[in-house]
């Protein structure tokens, strides 16, 4: 972020202006926002080419700053209480926060500043920050700047850069309360934190950020990714879906027209990126994106983190894990509906005493699509899905200290055990992204049957394509009810901004 004291913050106060509409505010947002990019990139070339830095003039007048929103809400009386998860003041007062790449977020903002026009009276207003955007967040498609003319440290001196010590999660973690006098938080994620994770998505999936979809399945296995794949390209050809074309890791992207897809997809270079990514699309972006995030709670929160500032819809996580009862069998299927979190991760950011609860919506929607993919009756459904605790462990073996920790499964009641569900579910609840869980047991750990080669082969075949179905099902059932069924209000706090 740079020193933000660099920018004045009466020159870019005269820059608001108010906004009629919510479309008009927003494409202000994405003039001044361009404005402010092309600012810095001229910069650095001139920098870059032997001239000199930018004037602290420059600087001080906001030349390279994000633009900001500003939702002014002082009502006559009290503020109404209002139902919804989200959309809506808890107090009156002015609300601003700085954004970045409007255009790719124009659905969102048109969404969230509607709700609350329509619902409140309201004054909108746009205009420059004091919060500078990094250098390195503008180099994408600047192929006409030599970034080796000059060393990093050169041009931290000069221009506005990312600094980790103004970044940070403080206000969805809840350490960052509302200050009477001051301005409140529009969002979650200011500009710098949401520029952060963007370009992370891209290092970490292989696939641009502005491809992933809002309905996000996590897997465990790439065999998973075989399948969706395969499915998802008979979609992008089949005229009568709604899905259009396909974003694949290795920066890889088929339609309809494409005369090898499978073949294209199989030989990009995906390898190289640590989750890969695959993003089903349709023109009205509400498509599927399904990420293979290895196994372990690290990845979980580490891919979590960075797709919240996205604001999907919801993630679930489909994956395998291992069955802790002596009725279940391989292929059986794992519904979670409480977490024994033993992955550590987020220990500080939420305490492990904070409960995690099941967002009921996905829930039934998860058994709903076990039941219509799996074709079974209600006594075979019953006896293949369990709903239960889920232990999740950051330790894959585990079994080794068997002794240990087989008193603690047994107080818990947990049905089944993994490394990611727990990290998925609680990071979920901390960032807001409503999440679930269904798990197909691959193997049976405290009753002999190990994960072994043989074995495996033939629950692999048999379970992975429909255990994806049903994944891809539930998200369809979601669909179908309507973003406004699928939020809960379960996931907000009593001094929570006002957009989702």
């Amino acid at each position: 972020m740079g020193d933000t004291d660099i920018v004045s913050h009466e020159a870019v106060e005269k820059t608001f202006k108010r906004a009629a509409t919510a479309a008009e505010a927003v494409d202000r947002l994405c003039v001044m926002f361009e404005a402010s990019v092309k600012a810095l990139r001229e910069e650095l070339k001139i920098y870059l080419e032997g001239g000199p830095p930018p004037s602290e003039a420059d600087r001080f007048s906001g030349a390279f700053a994000y633009p900001a929103l500003r939702i002014i809400y002082q009502p006559d009386g009290a503020v109404p209480p209002i139902s919804r998860a989200f959309g809506k003041f808890s107090e009156a007062g002015v609300y601003e926060q700085t954004i970045t790449h409007p255009e790719q977020f124009r659905r969102y903002l048109t969404e969230q500043i509607e709700l609350l026009s329509d619902m409140y009276p309201v004054k909108i207003e746009t205009g420059l920050s004091v919060q500078e955007i990094p250098f390195s967040y503008v180099l994408d498609g600047a192929d006409d700047l030599d970034m080796d003319a000059a060393s990093p440290a050169e041009l931290v001196r000069h221009f506005p850069y990312a600094d980790l010590a103004g970044i940070d999660d403080a206000l969805p973690n809840g350490e960052r309360p509302s200050i009477p006098g001051r301005s409140r938080p529009l969002s979650l994620f200011d500009a710098v934190r949401t520029d952060y994770s963007l370009q992370r998505i891209r290092h970490y999936t292989g696939t641009p950020y502005e491809d992933v979809q809002p309905f996000i399945l996590f897997t465990n296995y790439h065999r998973y990714v075989d399948a969706f794949v395969d499915w998802a390209v008979e979609q992008v050809k089949d005229e009568n879906t709604e899905y259009d074309s396909l974003s694949a890791a290795g920066f890889v992207h088929v339609d309809a027209s494409s005369e090898d897809p499978v073949g294209e997809i199989s030989a990009a270079p995906w390898r190289r990126f640590q989750m890969p990514a695959y993003h089903l699309k349709t023109k009205d972006g509400r498509g599927i994106t399904l990420v293979n995030i290895g196994v372990g709670p690290s990845n979980a929160k580490n891919i979590t983190d960075h797709l919240a500032v996205l604001r999907p819809e919801c993630w679930m996580m489909i994956g395998h894990c291992g069955g802790l009862r002596h009725s279940q069998r391989l292929g059986d299927y794992v519904l979670a509906h409480a977490y024994l979190r033993y992955d550590s991760v987020l220990d500080r950011e939420l305490p492990v005493e904070i409960p995690i609860p099941p967002i009921a919506e996905i829930q039934v929607a998860l058994q709903e699509a076990v039941e219509t993919v799996s074709g079974d009756d209600a006594g075979e459904l019953k006896r293949r899905l369990r709903t239960g605790t889920v232990v999740t462990y950051a330790d894959r073996n585990w079994e080794l200290r068997y002794t240990q920790e087989a008193r603690r499964i047994n107080q818990s009641r947990s049905i089944a055990v993994d490394m990611e569900s727990a990290t998925i579910a609680a990071n979920g609840f901390r960032l807001r992204v409503p999440y679930g869980t269904l798990l197909c047991v691959s193997d049976k750990p405290l009753h002999g049957e190990l994960k072994l080669p043989g074995a495996a082969n033939r629950f692999y075949a048999k379970s992975v394509s429909e255990h994806l179905a049903a994944g891809i099902e539930a998200v369809e059932i979601l669909k179908r009810q309507g973003a406004d069924a699928l939020h809960s209000r379960k996931l907000r706090s009593f001094d929570e901004p006002p957009f989702r």
